[in-house]
């Protein structure tokens, strides 16, 4: 059969990967490039969250997941289900551009993705990508990008199921089945999650959710993914797939204190090995981002987001260590709402263009791309990477990028507050890194800085701020007495320009710790996370202290189908704030029985 240029790509990387052998080294990733390589060869700061990590870690929501990812700081209005801001190395929570099989997805209006109702359970693998790469996707990508793949296939058929219990009359069913038959494979997993939650609000008529409302907000999530592939001959193939999470969730509000919400992504993707140095891919995809709100019972408003994807891409491998990839993107976003916005559909044209290439112990990785917009036209940006093999267990790497953000709509023209006239937010960052991977341990350490212009805020908003994000970012795997310790520090100075003071909801310093260990039929873990004060407004008057907080999990295997899983969140019962006058969950416990055949 044939190497496409992805698999040269995968062969190219591997060629320069070092001796250790970790899983680390065996890690694909595609989102840094476009074009699949070995994590540890990779010219950025990356992790990769596959479906063993997933299950080991127990956790029910994206959000949940990504709490112990280096780089990230995540915020939640409440409990599960409540709105959640994803920020990325001190950047915005609009900064961040999310995928899902390929597809762009997240409000048009709000500019944010909807993590809060992805459940783990659809999940394959996620990958997260820190650093600037609007050179590769366009707009969004600031502080980096986010990826997440729904479940696969297995190789053969597969059935797993589960269902669980915990605190606040929580309780979560799912099922799935997956296998291949010849030349076709086929997975569908199913997902029904439901709690009476906490109050989210801790009720203040002068900051928060501006209100007294001292009940349980509860939520319910039924999600499920389906996905069939055939391989049409040696050179073709064919897939389509789709992920749809529909519920309900409450929060504490004066106005809209309930809503019913609709995420999902379907798709088309076929892939096509011209020969064997160039494929061609084409993924066709549609995302919806809906919500209907009501207020005490009473409708609100109707805010639907439609965008349409059309993502082709041609790989070249012109010689066993150089890569050209070339493509064009398309987007249109449409929004149905009852708010009368002046424009409600938009359309951006994406080419883009980028040579990998090895040169003995260096690397270089460049790429550039023109996005012309239909609302505020052309925008270039463009990134450069060089990469050096210090030993054959450490290499170093240097890496300049610029990237933009587009406005939403809600900036552009929602009434009485948008400005059709404001600017998208650009910004130019640099990023010096070294990283090993040893026989007993591996590191990484980088330190990068970022400076955004034309920061949209203001109310009408306005293009009025300018900020410069300086940090490190540090972490460290080891076993140590049969346990794997995992750890990561970051530390980051996010300053508005013209003031000096820090940028809102942003915590300076985080440390964050997982170990685990197997025990004959016992799996056993553990997470902290700690983190130092923020503040909760642009002056830096209201200031939310620091917290650390410890997580337990266990699991036994009872044989090769069936374990019993347990998990203890906020092992002390530590009291806390992420934001100003919202709760955070008080002790928790989740037992749940698994089945996998």
């Amino acid at each position: 059969m044939k190497k496409s240029p992805i698999a040269l790509g995968i062969l190219f990387a591997l060629s320069q990967a070092t001796v250790a052998q970790t899983v680390t080294e065996k890690e694909v990733i595609v989102t840094a490039t476009r074009v699949a390589q070995t994590a540890d060869t990779a010219l950025a700061s990356v992790t990769v969250l596959d479906r063993q990590t997933i299950e080991k870690s127990q956790a029910t929501t994206v959000t949940d997941l990504l709490r112990g990812v280096a780089g990230i700081d995540i915020t939640r209005n409440g409990g599960k289900g409540k709105s959640a801001s994803v920020f990325m190395r001190g950047t915005a929570s609009d900064h961040v551009l999310v995928l899902i099989d390929g597809v762009r997805v997240g409000s048009a209006t709000t500019g944010t993705a909807s993590f809060q109702y992805l459940p783990t359970s659809q999940i394959e693998r996620i990958e997260v990508v820190r650093g600037p790469r609007s050179s590769l996707y366009g707009s969004e990508a600031i502080g980096g990008v986010i990826q997440i793949f729904t479940r696969q296939a297995s190789k053969t058929p597969r059935i797993t199921a589960s269902v669980g219990g915990g605190s606040d009359s929580t309780y979560q069913v799912t099922a799935g089945i997956s296998g291949k038959n010849n030349n076709t494979w086929y997975s569908a997993y199913i997902d029904r999650f439901a709690t009476d939650g906490f109050n989210a609000c801790a009720g203040s008529t002068s900051g928060g959710c501006y209100t007294i409302e001292p009940d349980d907000d509860a939520y319910d999530n039924t999600a499920f993914n389906v996905r069939l592939g055939q391989q049409v001959s040696e050179n073709l193939s064919i897939e389509g797939y789709m992920l749809r999470a529909t519920g309900n969730t409450e929060h504490d509000s004066s106005r809209a204190n309930e809503l019913d919400f609709v995420q999902q992504v379907i798709g088309l993707k076929t892939t096509l090995d011209i020969n064997d140095k160039v494929d061609t891919t084409l993924n066709i995809g549609q995302s919806r981002d809906e919500t209907d709100s009501f207020g005490h019972d009473k409708p609100i408003g109707v805010f639907n987001t439609e965008t349409l994807n059309v993502s082709w891409q041609t790989n070249w491998a012109v010689s066993e260590n150089s890569i050209f990839t070339f493509g064009y993107d398309y987007k249109k976003d449409d929004i149905d709402s009852t708010v009368a916005y002046a424009i409600d559909s938009r359309d951006n044209h994406g080419y883009f263009l980028q040579y990998q290439g090895q040169y003995g112990n260096t690397d270089l990785v460049a790429s550039i791309r023109n996005d012309d917009n239909e609302q505020f036209g052309n925008r270039s940006t463009g990134s450069i990477a060089l990469g050096y093999r210090i030993s054959p267990t450490v290499r170093s790497f240097l890496s300049y990028g610029t990237a933009f953000k587009a406005p939403s709509f809600n900036e552009l023209y929602y009434p009485n507050f948008g400005d059709a006239n404001i600017n998208p937010e650009e910004s130019k960052s640099l990023e010096l890194g070294f990283a090993g991977n040893e026989k007993e341990y591996n590191w990484s350490f980088s330190v990068y800085r970022t400076e955004i212009d034309q920061l949209i805020g203001g109310y009408p908003v306005q293009n009025v701020d300018e900020a410069t994000i300086n940090g490190i970012e540090a972490s460290f795997g080891m076993q140590i007495a049969g346990w794997d310790v995992r750890t990561s520090f970051d530390w980051l100075k996010p300053e508005d320009d013209k003031t000096g003071n820090l940028l809102p909801r942003r915590a300076e310093k985080t440390f964050k710790l997982a170990l685990d260990r197997q025990l004959g039929q016992w799996q056993m873990g553990a997470d902290v996370i700690a983190q130092s004060h923020r503040f909760d407004d642009v002056k830096n008057t209201k200031r939310v202290a620091g917290y650390g907080v410890l997580d337990m999990r266990a699991e036994y295997s009872f044989n090769k189908n069936w374990s019993l899983k347990a998990r203890i969140d906020n092992v002390f019962n530590k009291e806390y704030e992420l934001i100003r006058h919202y709760n955070t969950p008080d002790r928790a416990y989740f037992i749940s029985v698994h089945y996998q055949n």
